[in-house]
């Protein structure tokens, strides 16, 4: 873990942004809208993505967790009552001291270090993304789903197993207990348990027969 820290602005959420994924938002809260414009003036156009604890993204007053994602802008597209922006998750973030949250949130952070992945934790990401596409496709014939089961990810592994965890259809709080994985294994342990878990859910109320 690097022992540097620097001041990012924030962005609390009711999601979590992994590493590798796409980040649309639309903004029209006021203390945002000055995040933005701060944010758009630096040369990197990143900002903070954490997960809210408890509260509501609307209004401040928030309780947020302690480990987030960088989100890096690629596009902004202004609209007459609110501004749009495409992020994508680049380094993960632990927060070492939240700072005033005027005019906008604010936090002293520390990025973690890059997942490491050797041939055996390849090959398992190779079986974990087989079992989410599955999860996939089975859970796409009773909801709505954000990814496709055939979507297309990156061909480099360090983001391929960010962007696998990202699509599989579980709950924030599983994705955060995700994001804050120590090594490339314990994530796709932890991946594969909570994704069997989801396909249990979403395959137990199936009929017996056709």
């Amino acid at each position: 873990m690097s022992g540097e820290t620097r001041e990012l602005a924030m962005f609390p959420l009711g999601s979590v942004l992994l590493p590798g994924m796409p980040l649309p938002l639309r903004i029209f809260e006021p203390r945002y809208i000055a995040m933005l414009a701060s944010v758009l003036g630096e040369s990197d156009r990143e900002f903070g993505v954490v997960l809210i604890e408890r509260g509501s993204e609307v209004g401040g007053g928030d309780v947020r967790f302690g480990v987030g994602t960088v989100a890096r802008i690629h596009s902004v597209e202004i609209a007459e009552e609110s501004i749009g922006l495409l992020a994508t998750g680049a380094a993960r973030f632990e927060v070492v001291r939240w700072l005033q949250d005027d005019p906008f949130p604010r936090a002293e952070v520390r990025e973690l270090e890059t997942l490491e992945l050797d041939p055996p934790t390849v090959s398992a990401l190779a079986a974990a993304e087989a079992l989410v596409r599955a999860t996939l496709t089975r859970a796409s014939e009773f909801v709505e789903l954000p990814w496709s089961p055939d979507i297309e990810l990156s061909a480099e592994p360090a983001k391929r197993i960010w962007q696998v965890a990202g699509i599989a259809p579980l709950g924030p709080l599983d994705h955060y207990e995700l994001l804050r994985s120590a090594t490339a294994a314990e994530l796709l342990t932890t991946l594969v348990d909570e994704t069997r878990v989801a396909d249990l859910r979403f395959t137990i109320g199936w009929p017996d027969h056709p």
